[in-house]
């Protein structure tokens, strides 16, 4: 079935749910009334998933976790849904997963492969020629919806076609989902520039099937210096307040904070560093230990050799702690089967959650 902007559709070469271990993958299905949520008991969301996308295959893994240190991929490392099925460019980055106030899982991704021509995907560098419309340009945002974590709809949305003030944009990039309480929607907030112009970040609200952006979007940071990519902004809300993390690509790039009382703009600058990194790192993502005040700040460390995720502690929101990467000497953080994760997201989810995740992925 051919995919339609803004709307879902299947896809031929989504797996089975009886598929081999060696080709399992999450299923794309046309909608979700045939895949209600399981009927278990209610349990705290005391485990932890991780999603995140490696280089090497450009597609989306799950991992999880029982105490938010120690996480395990559910596919032995494999990608639990391709790129090359998904993405108009036959690669996705970026993955973000969050649970809506209605208990359905929304996840979200940029359709873009930065080495599609290497790979033989494209004869070109890019979609579209880099001098007009910049480096790593692509056109579509990846929205997903999903009431088990199974099964789920698929939608691809080109905002240079939805929006004619968007009719040059250069890229769609990073996006993230959060619920906006005033306007009562998913609200969708990415990264993108017109033409070859700076990176800046912007919101747009999303119909409730989760298939398009439907609000023309709107710059939801100012930065002082305009001419500085802004990017990869992470949005959660603390107490009446919504903290948002990003990447200023100042020298290095590094992470920065802003603080609003609303969630889809008024987010005041400061000008601190946040991670605390010597090399360049992007992709902040803020989340909670169950059962504590503490909050990890994750963060991809690509200026390290191999590339990493980097995690730091906080209570206030003034000091973070540094807890180090993945797997490094005196790091409380560990993985178990996977090495070189890329800008992620961790969300809060039940143990039965994470075991039906491993479940599906172990089946023969």
């Amino acid at each position: 079935m051919a995919l339609v902007l803004g709307t879902a559709a299947s896809s031929a070469q989504s797996t089975a749910p009886d598929a081999p271990l060696a080709t399992r993958q999450l299923a794309v299905v046309p909608a979700l009334a045939g895949h209600p949520a399981p009927d278990v008991t209610a349990s705290a969301r005391s485990a932890y998933l991780l999603a995140y996308f490696k280089d090497e295959t450009h597609s989306l893994h799950f991992a999880t976790s029982a105490d938010g240190y120690t996480f395990t991929d559910v596919n032995h490392g494999a990608p639990v849904l391709s790129g090359r099925v998904v993405a108009d460019q036959k690669g996705i980055r970026d993955p973000h997963i969050m649970r809506g106030p209605d208990g359905d899982f929304y996840m979200s991704m940029t359709d873009l492969h930065i080495f599609a021509k290497r790979e033989g995907l494209r004869t070109t560098d890019w979609e579209r020629p880099e001098k007009d419309y910049g480096w790593g340009n692509n056109r579509n945002l990846i929205l997903m919806k999903s009431h088990d974590l199974l099964h789920w709809t698929l939608a691809k949305v080109n905002v240079s076609v939805l929006f004619p003030a968007f009719a040059k944009a250069g890229n769609a990039w990073a996006p993230e989902t959060i619920w906006n309480p005033t306007r009562k929607r998913m609200m969708v907030y990415f990264t993108t520039r017109i033409g070859n112009g700076p990176n800046f970040m912007v919101q747009s609200l999303a119909d409730p099937a989760f298939t398009t952006l439907t609000t023309e979007p709107k710059q939801i940071l100012h930065y002082p210096r305009p001419a500085v990519n802004t990017i990869d902004a992470d949005i959660t809300k603390v107490g009446d307040r919504y903290r948002m993390f990003y990447v200023a690509h100042e020298q290095p790039g590094s992470i920065r904070q802003a603080v609003s009382r609303r969630v889809d703009g008024g987010y005041v600058y400061d000008a601190q560093k946040i991670d605390p990194e010597t090399v360049a790192a992007e992709a902040p993502n803020l989340w909670k230990r169950y059962g504590t005040s503490t909050y990890v700040l994750m963060y991809d460390v690509f200026g390290a050799k191999p590339n990493n995720m980097g995690f730091a502690e906080t209570t206030d929101f003034k000091t973070f702690r540094n807890i180090g990467r993945f797997n490094d000497p005196g790091s409380t953080m560990k993985t178990t089967n996977f090495t070189a994760p890329k800008h992620g997201t961790v969300m809060a989810i039940t143990p039965e959650e994470a075991e039906r995740l491993r479940a599906y992925f172990s089946r023969k």
